[in-house]
């Protein structure tokens, strides 16, 4: 569960049961990438931080979904408001929709375009509902659980934030990349919502896990 996993392409995508809707292994990359950085709250100015992998992602493969996905999903739910007033935004998700029409897409894909457009419209606790609709089907899917954590918690639906993070976190293995985080996500939950002994314990484990990886 490390942050230090090989960034997945395609067919990595394809394994871990999320396939992505591009041919580009680059585009598949950098989205991993982006991913990784939302979720872990950190700029790895390595990969140009998380503006820079943007960038490379929309060149990589202009037509990607889910690159776009990201890209208008963290204005949306960074801003966190209804945003029908920002024009770029409301292009950016214009052009979202048009891909979205042009394409074969997976369900789960589907499903988070159509998360994103509630979220737009101002229906956040519906966009909420449609990530959960995500992850009763793929609970590794990092970003319908990030997504939904943070807007859960930008509502301030504790409750459902804590029980959204503890149904899937028996699928987060530690072979699966940044199950650690996700571990963090639930110590925080229970925090939220007054359950302080569980949430010290898993803190603790997430607190050892980070040592080891860090060889301390």
């Amino acid at each position: 569960g490390t942050a230090m996993a090989p960034l997945r392409d395609c067919k990595a995508w394809q394994d871990a049961g999320l396939a992505l809707s591009t041919t580009s292994n680059e585009a598949c990359k950098l989205f991993d990438a982006t991913v990784r950085q939302y979720a872990t709250w950190r700029n790895d100015e390595n990969l140009g931080g998380i503006e820079g992998c943007l960038s490379k992602l929309k060149a990589a493969d202009p037509n990607f979904v889910m690159g776009h996905v990201i890209a208008n999903g963290l204005q949306l739910i960074g801003i966190g408001s209804s945003l029908r007033l920002n024009r770029d935004l409301d292009n950016a998700l214009k052009t979202l929709m048009t891909l979205t029409k042009s394409q074969p897409l997976t369900e789960r894909e589907k499903l988070h375009v159509l998360a994103l457009d509630m979220f737009a419209r101002g229906q956040r606790p519906k966009a909420c509902e449609i990530w959960e609709q995500i992850l009763q089907n793929h609970p590794t899917d990092l970003l319908a659980l990030k997504f939904s954590q943070d807007t859960y918690f930008s509502i301030g639906y504790q409750v459902q934030m804590r029980d959204s993070v503890a149904r899937v976190f028996p699928f987060w293995t530690p072979d699966v990349p940044l199950s650690s985080y996700v571990k963090g996500y639930y110590a925080f939950g229970l925090m939220e919502s007054n359950f302080f002994d569980r949430a010290e314990e898993l803190a603790r484990e997430v607190i050892c896990l980070f040592m080891m990886v860090k060889g301390f």
